[in-house]
């Protein structure tokens, strides 16, 4: 990859998230304004769910910011993995404030429910709020879309190694549903005449959160602990060594994703017993080049010559 090539995805990766901020941040405050206003607790529960979403944003913006340090002695891989510890952050916080807090708002709506005296600035707010949201929502499916390729979504997302790409279009997505829901909540509570109704739709809501900050709290976990690269880059750095005249097995490939777009690799490859130490160097040299060739993203490479009956072989 080239400089401007990095510097174009590194741009465009931040407007996806700086869109998602500003909608979120502007969307915060019409809710919580249209909720004191009405004592809606669908819609205080929106207001909180866009706050923590702003939020959200700004750690994974700072992740991304602290993931760009050059390696250094106490850090010689990088700081590439930090982005996913702040990717792990975000998903609690989902859990913990967004889903908890609106749960707990809305179990005390249904309690001691209040009615919505007027719907009308609610379904202002919500109007503006799924007109926002939808936009941010369409600038991560199309930043997303692109990396998908002929895959289901739902296999890029557990195959993606970049958490800004697919945690900005689930909230997104989270957060049109629980416009939805909040809209319903409302007309019901009010059609019907039951305010407990709005509770209700306050603890669908968080039900959603809850749901949203798990699965991005599973994705997260396996970027954190470390995820080998993509099998078809696997198969290609393979293919360097399979067949070559001086190589009579290879052991095993391993990598590891030390970030989004950085990863390791460790190779064991057992050479003839006639390559002499000079010849071995120039080999192992050659090898490297020619990895390195094949994707932008492989940052550090480890070839071991071992005899294969002493390795292990995968």
């Amino acid at each position: 990859m080239s400089e401007t090539s990095g510097t174009v995805t590194h741009i465009r990766k931040n407007i996806v998230l700086y869109g998602a901020l500003v909608a979120n941040l502007a969307i915060a405050v019409a809710k919580f304004i249209a909720a004191g206003l009405s004592g809606s607790s669908s819609m205080m529960t929106e207001g909180i769910h866009s706050l923590v979403d702003s939020g959200n944003q700004v750690l994974l913006l700072y992740g991304q910011k602290r993931a760009a340090r050059p390696p250094n002695p106490a850090h010689p891989f990088g700081y590439g993995r930090e982005l996913y510890f702040w990717a792990f952050v975000v998903a609690i916080l989902i859990f913990a404030v967004g889903a908890g807090v609106s749960i707990y708002e809305g179990v005390v709506h249904i309690q001691n429910p209040h009615p919505i005296e007027d719907p009308t600035l609610n379904y202002v707010v919500l109007a503006i709020a799924f007109a926002l949201e939808g936009t941010s929502w369409t600038i991560a499916v199309r930043e997303f879309r692109d990396k998908v390729g002929d895959e289901t979504w739902w296999e890029a997302v557990r195959r993606s190694k970049d958490p800004p790409a697919f945690i900005v279009l689930f909230e997104d997505s989270a957060a049109l549903i629980g416009l939805v829901i909040a809209a319903i909540g409302v007309w019901a509570s009010v059609h019907f005449g039951d305010a407990r109704i709005d509770g209700a739709a306050s603890v669908a809501i968080g039900l959603v959160l809850a749901t949203v900050a798990i699965l991005l709290a599973r994705e997260s976990k396996g970027l954190l602990i470390g995820e080998a690269a993509d099998p078809d880059l696997i198969a290609r750095l393979r293919g360097v060594l399979d067949g070559h005249p001086a190589i009579d097995a290879v052991n095993h490939v391993r990598t590891v994703h030390t970030g989004p777009e950085s990863v390791f690799v460790a190779v064991s490859a057992d050479f003839a017993d006639d390559l002499a130490m000079g010849e071995a160097e120039t080999l192992i040299e050659e090898m490297e080049t020619r990895m390195r060739a094949i994707s932008p993203i492989i940052s550090s490479i480890y070839i071991r010559p071992e005899k294969r009956g002493d390795a292990y072989v995968e």
